[in-house]
């Protein structure tokens, strides 16, 4: 379709570039308004109300995208998700790795962008580490770990998608939404945030069919994706370093969209604040759950925006199995944390 766009002088991937700045100013925006965050529905002290607004979010990337997907619009048949071996290790592990990781910093990956263009410095730092953590998995020092853990498969044959099982596509797809909203629609949220959760959902399928359908092109290619935030950021850093030597891509306009819609929002809201660390063992403890989040991010596939919110809207059994990894190994962190939580708030006696 990219070629009935009469965008002469661009190619796709250039183009692709200010599509993924646009989807990441409105996640950055909605994200901001809504707190939007994983952790926070897993263990956070507002759990119920964040757990509806992941799950309304949810509820419509994967109604937007089956669309598509039933539309002809787009197809899933040779991404990554579908793969037939299953690399079941490294998801389990990665995915239990991730979750842990966002115990101690407080916050996913998606989540600390936001709060860094709100002027969370913990986040910058966090997000740093977790870039150069994740970049030497994919490319560098690490990924012989990657490769190693990733050559445990499980073979799947045609079964890689809910869609595969009885019911189809349709059904599947309709179940999970259903399930979604009716936890959602019980949290508590006024209705204006459930609206900007729904708005905030619906990026997932313009992500897939906008980098799909609308910029494809049989002469200059662009990848199948949505939002996504573990392999975006390995390309932001090694784009930032060396962005004379290599062009921006999709990943690059999505982070830097989602930092701009961010800031944009706090600062109209007045949520901008500048925080920080206060103590070394507090910068450690973040640190170690930024490694974690990012050798886990890689091994499990993505994140918990990238292999949750639009990996679970694709039907893949790699995507399911890495979200419930990631939810999984939250808890666990969260419930091994809490005995030290509560010794270390606990006042010693007259």
């Amino acid at each position: 379709m990219f070629e009935s766009l009469g965008f002469e002088n661009y190619t796709a991937p250039q183009v692709a570039v200010g599509v993924a700045l646009i989807l990441g100013a409105a996640f950055g925006l909605l994200a901001e308004r809504t707190k939007f965050c994983f952790r926070r529905g897993l263990v956070g002290d507002d759990r119920k109300q964040a757990l509806g607004v992941w799950l309304t979010a949810l509820a419509v990337a994967v109604l937007g995208t089956q669309a598509g997907v039933l539309s002809g619009l787009i197809t899933f048949d040779d991404h990554r998700f579908m793969a037939g071996d299953l690399p079941i290790l490294a998801i389990v592990l990665g995915g239990l790795m991730f979750g842990a990781g966002m115990v101690l910093t407080r916050g996913c990956v998606s989540r600390l962008t936001v709060l860094s263009a709100s002027g969370n410095l913990r986040g910058v730092f966090v997000l740093l580490v977790f870039a150069i953590t994740a970049h030497a998995t994919l490319k560098g020092v690490l990924a012989p770990v990657r490769t190693t853990l990733g050559s445990f498969t499980v073979p799947l044959g045609d079964t890689v998608s809910l869609a595969t099982l009885p019911g189809g596509a349709l059904v599947w797809s309709v179940l999970i939404a259903l399930a979604a909203l009716a936890v959602a629609l019980r949290s508590g949220n006024r209705a204006t945030t459930l609206v900007m959760a729904a708005l905030l959902g619906a990026l997932v399928p313009a992500g897939w069919i906008g980098t799909g359908f609308v910029l494809y092109d049989d002469f200059d290619p662009v990848a199948l994706e949505s939002l996504s935030f573990t392999a975006p950021y390995a390309d932001t850093l090694f784009w930032t370093v060396a962005s004379t030597s290599i062009p921006a891509n999709f990943g690059v306009g999505l982070i830097g969209g989602t930092v701009i819609g961010a800031l944009v929002a706090s600062l109209i809201f007045g949520s901008f604040q500048w925080q920080s660390f206060h103590t070394p063992a507090e910068t450690g403890r973040y640190a170690g759950g930024a490694v974690l989040m990012g050798i886990g991010g890689v091994l499990a596939g993505g994140c918990t925006v990238g292999a949750g919110l639009a990996g679970v809207p694709t039907l893949s059994i790699a995507a399911l199995l890495a979200i419930l990894s990631i939810a999984a190994g939250a808890l666990l962190a969260n419930a091994a944390l809490k005995p030290s939580r509560q010794s270390a708030y606990a006042q010693p006696a007259e």
